[in-house]
């Protein structure tokens, strides 16, 4: 954007909340056109998703909220000396402002989201497309970022070099509906091919309403009645092509309102992922009587959940593979952690820029 482009950007936005701040302040600056790949915003479903919950109230007021991502990744490998690059890659760019670390996984590409170095994990990944269907569809993005965070996992049962969770649960209080995720990359056991049991969509989400639930995912949805009973079905086409016209459209036009998912909105949505991660990584072994600290039944059915799949992988959630964070207070005004933990929190919104690849701050 400093060189005068216009930019389609993958998700996740950032590395950090502190990086994604001055993107959008370099977008500001610059009076560029930025857009976030998080596709299914340009889904003409979701104003029928929005018109349903919100206008019509057809299920009444939603309650809470259960946001999912259970997909199965195999081991990344360890290796015991470093991996060797391949010199057609063009590496110093390849890192840009990561450190130039010894890696040790087998592949070079890809398998850098499971390592914190160059990724923020699943959470990073899938968990910025379904958080942001639930700011979307669920807040209508009238809350930007949650004022308390708490969260934990590990990762467990695959031995590798990856370092991100593959087993990850948050519960984000927002001051109105309560939010919580629950991740998984492990089979429901050992051996299996199928991810462990959970309610509604394996990517998705779930609008819990007083008169019943509303479930959605990419492209799809359904409402419930309070029996359970489907009441009526949304189909979308996920936003390919329309989301990168969308895009297009505005790069012709210079009107940055016209985005689906503009930079400042898209920061939001990828900032609730970069806070499920501080809360992983600022962590201690989890213990049940810390957990209970939260008196939440969307947040200990959660647990429970979690408690069932790690118990089958002969883990249990009191021990030193999992890890829970302290109840970390947010000022979503100045994205900054306040209050008592508020020191290990602000530790990690900030990375160590490689020289040379340093991120100006804007703002």
């Amino acid at each position: 954007m400093e060189a005068g482009k216009d930019v389609y950007v993958e998700k996740p936005l950032s590395h950090s909340q502190w990086e994604g701040r001055q993107t959008v302040a370099a977008a500001r600056k610059y009076n560029r056109i930025c857009q976030l790949g998080t596709q299914q915003r340009s889904d003409p479903m979701q104003a029928e998703i929005k018109k349903f919950l919100h206008e019509e109230k057809a299920l009444g007021e939603i309650t809470s909220a259960r946001v999912n991502r259970y997909g199965i990744r195999p081991s990344i490998g360890k290796r015991d000396t470093p991996l060797e690059i391949d010199k057609n890659v063009a590496y110093d760019l390849w890192l840009g402002p990561a450190q130039d670390e010894p890696i040790y996984r087998k592949a070079l590409h890809y398998d850098w989201h499971w390592v914190w170095n160059t990724g923020s994990g699943e959470m990073g990944n899938w968990g910025v497309h379904v958080l942001d269907d639930c700011r979307n569809n669920v807040f209508q993005d009238s809350v930007a970022l949650p004022t308390r965070v708490f969260g934990g996992g590990g990762r467990v049962a695959l031995n590798d070099a990856g370092e991100t969770p593959n087993v990850h649960f948050a519960y984000f209080d927002t001051g109105s509906i309560p939010v919580v995720i629950g991740l998984s990359n492990l089979p429901s056991a050992p051996g299996s091919k199928s991810s462990p049991k959970h309610p509604g969509p394996s990517s998705g989400y779930i609008a819990y309403c007083e008169g019943g639930r509303y479930e959605g995912q990419r492209g799809r949805g359904a409402a419930y009645d309070d029996k359970g009973k489907m009441i009526k079905e949304f189909k979308g086409n996920s936003g390919d092509v329309l989301h990168q016209a969308n895009f297009i459209d505005a790069v012709r036009t210079r009107d940055r309102a016209s985005l689906n998912a503009e930079v400042e909105l898209g920061n939001d949505s990828t900032g609730w992922c970069n806070l499920a991660n501080i809360a992983f990584r600022s962590g201690e072994n989890f213990t049940n009587a810390a957990a209970s600290q939260l008196d939440s039944p969307l947040w200990k059915s959660l647990l429970n959940e979690m408690d069932t799949h790690l118990s089958a992988h002969g883990i249990p959630m009191e021990s030193d593979e999992i890890k829970l964070s302290p109840i970390l207070e947010l000022d979503p005004e100045t994205e900054q952690f306040v209050g008592e933990h508020a020191e290990a929190g602000n530790a990690l919104l900030k990375r160590q820029y490689r020289t040379g690849y340093e991120v100006p701050e804007l703002a």
